[in-house]
């Protein structure tokens, strides 16, 4: 059986280090290498500001989160820029690093995304959808 290439969106990474809902099972199929999870430096540099903004956490405790990301995650530096969604253009940088590794999904709770639907045959999903496809 063929893995998947896989995007996670960072609202993935976040609730999958703070809840156990379906962001982290998906989060645990790239831990367990049942899946394949590219990431790039503009996706871990939001992380960082996520968790720094919106959660309040330490250095070292961002630290440690973006550690473990990095330990089942490859990282890639996206060639090409995007602008596809003029809501949020913060957004593009998902659809970027899902260009640079030939991703078959991206995983995400954003409705940008998800509005799309797909972008350049990649499909984007929600962590549910996701999980009920690679059952």
């Amino acid at each position: 059986m063929n893995k998947y290439t896989v995007v996670l969106d960072t609202n993935i990474y976040v609730s999958a280090t703070f809840w156990s809902g379906k962001p982290y099972l998906v989060v645990q199929k790239a831990v367990e290498q049942e899946i394949i999870v590219f990431t790039s430096h503009d996706i871990v540099t939001e992380l960082k500001k996520v968790l720094a903004r919106d959660f309040n956490l330490q250095k070292e405790d961002i630290k440690e989160a973006v550690d473990a990301v990095l330990l089942f995650t490859h990282l890639i530096e996206p060639k090409e820029k995007v602008s596809v969604i003029k809501e949020d253009p913060d957004d593009n940088k998902i659809l970027e690093c899902a260009l640079a590794c030939r991703a078959d999904f991206i995983v995400t709770q954003d409705n940008h995304l998800l509005k799309l639907k797909e972008f350049q045959g990649i499909k984007i999903l929600t962590a549910k959808e996701f999980l009920d496809l690679v059952k």
